[in-house]
């Protein structure tokens, strides 16, 4: 084989290489890129947790200030804990727990988004990383065959 021609096959032979290397190190970078975004909608996750315990106690502390303020007025007025200021106290207690229960429910729900966004992610990540690996053997396929081509053509 002429010089000439071994450095034309050669570097079209490289050259598809080449490109299979970098189609297959794109796959690789879908892949932790995708995990990435798990990782941080998992965080989100553990945040939004954070936050709605945060926002549950803060409930709870107005809700405590708000039955002091009742007995303290109940007490001022030198009458028992009965009938309506205990019904108006129960009614505090209960709204409270209302309150509280929604707030975890809430707080529950988003944190299920946000995990089925973490796993959305990876799965997504997968396809685009298994898609630009069968890409790359394709194009490497398709250079192997364009290389001999070349190889016949001038050899």
């Amino acid at each position: 084989m002429e010089p000439i021609t071994a450095a034309i096959v050669g570097s079209q032979a490289l050259g598809g290489v080449m490109s299979f290397k970098g189609q297959r190190a794109a796959a690789k970078a879908a892949a932790q890129v995708a995990e990435y975004n798990a990782q941080v909608a998992e965080n989100e996750a553990i945040l939004l947790a954070r936050a709605k315990r945060d926002e549950e106690a803060n409930l709870r502390r107005q809700s405590e200030r708000l039955k002091g303020a009742q007995r303290t007025a109940t007490a001022a007025s030198a009458i028992q804990m009965s009938g309506s200021p205990l019904m108006a106290l129960a009614d505090t207690y209960y709204a409270t727990e209302s309150d509280a229960a929604r707030l975890r429910y809430a707080g529950d729900i988003e944190q299920v988004q946000k995990i089925a966004e973490a796993d959305l992610s990876r799965i997504q990540g997968y396809a685009r990383s298994q898609a630009l690996k069968t890409q790359a053997y394709a194009s490497l396929l398709g250079d192997v065959a364009s290389t001999y081509s070349t190889y016949k053509a001038i050899g």
